[in-house]
């Protein structure tokens, strides 16, 4: 059976010629980001549970993770949690298969902890958090969506986005919080993972506005703290420098007031610990930014199974379209991928898969409409090999 594709030129002024673009990035320490790596954490440690003692993944969804704040007293050169950071895993999952019992709580709980230890290591797993975990049952009657063999049926009517090439903004903002966590924290300890970079573009001028939480341990005194922004804010523009040419801004934490003493230091690296609450699909979408300048879903990825969720899946699968057609196909400036599914359909049947086209001065529009619809159809005729490079942790969701 032939697809529904359709691809289409559009005219629209591509990104990177716009007046104004604005690029957001909620880094993995932000609360709201903590709820989603939880959640797909448990997600993908039931995946492989179930593949250990059914030989397949059953039924469940972990989307619905929940990061209540606790109370901190942060000092220089120390500082302590008054409060613990409370977490609450709910969502759905099959806990019993032809007879069997599947320990899914002890799994997600596990998960959860090893989740904290390699993302978001300032944090005392057996001090600074709770973690309570109230999954439900799932319903083993959703196992024939989940047979191998054959393409699972939609579990809903539902849509999925994407885009490609990431602009120099984009980059920008990903990579500052990446490099920030993953590079810059080896050199300067007192950077936490609740980081927050909004990007903005006007003409030709981009304005990074940086959100991190210090760490007090790692801070001797005020004098110590603004010496830290001035090394963090070197680094940023020498990183910004590797994707633009255009004249750029950085600003660290502006709600400082060096005077009063009234910074943004912490104990653990994160807002978790002073006020702020977290809850799945409320920051990243599954490119990892925030991007009011391109269509987005409201979908929440994170922690939706991924087998025959199409809100997840077709979000997942949208993003890794678009970046194939902007690498492969010659004479793209922006690609906009959206595919929709009817619910009890095969989702490598979606209702359409739709990709508008932004072209280049001069392009071959029959070229690009071929060349794309084939890898359109490539993609969703192996549409499960999103579900495998999710169960293994190749793909982000946030």
């Amino acid at each position: 059976m032939s697809r529904n594709i359709r691809v289409e030129k559009i005219t629209q002024t591509p990104i990177e010629k716009q007046e104004i673009e604005l690029v957001e990035r909620k880094g993995v320490g932000h609360p709201d980001s903590m709820a989603d790596g939880f959640a797909e954490a448990v997600s993908r440690a039931l995946c492989n549970e179930y593949i250990k003692k059914c030989g397949t993944v059953l039924h469940h969804n972990t989307d619905q993770v929940e990061v209540v704040a606790g109370r901190s007293s942060p000092e220089f050169k120390g500082g302590e949690l008054i409060s613990p950071i409370y977490v609450l895993l709910v969502g759905r999952a099959t806990k019993e298969f032809e007879g069997s019992k599947i320990a899914t709580d002890t799994a997600a709980v596990r998960a959860t902890k090893q989740y904290l230890k390699d993302t978001l290591p300032d944090i005392d797993t057996e001090n600074d958090i709770i973690i309570d975990c109230k999954l439900g049952d799932g319903s083993t009657d959703l196992q024939s969506v989940f047979k191998r063999g054959q393409a699972p049926m939609a579990n809903d009517t539902s849509f999925g986005v994407g885009h490609a090439p990431f602009s120099e903004v984009e980059q920008i903002v990903y990579n500052t919080e990446r490099k920030m966590v993953l590079d810059f924290k080896k050199d300067i300890p007192a950077i936490g993972t609740d980081i927050k970079v909004m990007g903005m573009r006007k003409h030709d001028r981009i304005t990074l506005t940086v959100a991190c939480a210090m760490i007090g341990k790692y801070v001797d005194d005020i004098s110590h703290y603004m010496s830290i922004k001035d090394e963090l804010r070197g680094k940023i523009y020498d990183l910004a420098a590797e994707y633009t040419d255009r004249e750029v801004g950085v600003f660290i934490n502006t709600g400082d007031h060096e005077k009063t003493g009234s910074i943004y230091l912490t104990v653990t690296g994160t807002s978790a610990e002073m006020g702020d609450d977290g809850s799945v699909g409320r920051g990243n979408r599954c490119n990892g930014l925030i991007t009011p300048n391109r269509p987005m879903s409201m979908e929440a990825t994170s922690g939706k199974n991924p087998i025959n969720h199409v809100g997840k899946l077709y979000n997942l699968l949208s993003t890794r379209i678009a970046m194939d057609i902007a690498a492969k196909v010659p004479g793209i400036d922006d690609v906009y991928i959206r595919i929709l599914s009817q619910i009890g359909y095969p989702i490598d049947q979606p209702l359409i898969a739709s990709a508008q086209v932004i072209p280049v001065d001069g392009a071959d529009m029959n070229n690009i409409k071929s060349e794309s619809e084939a890898i359109i159809d490539e993609w969703l005729a192996n549409i499960t090999k999103i579900t495998e490079m999710t169960t293994r942790g190749e793909l982000e969701t946030f």
